[in-house]
């Protein structure tokens, strides 16, 4: 059977949950150090390994719809946590994304709501990567 007849076996390779979060406090966005300790205390909470210490950043006003806040960013080994807070909005944006399956979503929402005291959420779940070679091709 040449390589072209062969059929490819394949796997998920991820799970990304995304966060929109409105109604949060003001002061809790606004808060450079809960961001960063997010970005820390998530990953294992979630049951993941960090690559990297958490790197958070001021965001300024960019003069369009971004009045500013802070971005954050935490490299895991099984991917990535991103957090980015818009204070003035009373709005955060996250992104946990994992290679890892079985992600408990509705622990990632609750985290979130908690942490920013949000009123409210809306979330999606992707499933990515899901023609993923199940085996090296080389």
């Amino acid at each position: 059977m040449s390589m072209t007849e062969r059929k490819e076996k394949t796997i998920q390779f991820g799970e990304h949950v995304t966060i929109d979060g409105y109604g949060g406090d003001y002061d809790l966005l606004n808060n450079q150090e809960i961001v960063s300790f997010i970005l820390a205390d998530l990953p294992a909470k979630l049951g993941m390994k960090t690559l990297s210490m958490p790197m958070v950043v001021s965001a300024p006003d960019n003069g369009i719809k971004d009045p500013g806040g802070w971005s954050g960013v935490v490299i895991l080994a099984e991917s990535h946590i991103s957090v980015h807070t818009f204070p003035k909005r009373r709005f955060v944006s996250a992104d946990v994304y994992s290679c890892k399956s079985g992600t408990d979503v509705q622990k990632i929402i609750a985290y979130f709501t908690e942490t920013f005291k949000l009123s409210d959420i809306e979330s999606n779940f992707l499933k990515r990567g899901t023609r993923y070679p199940a085996e090296n091709l080389i």
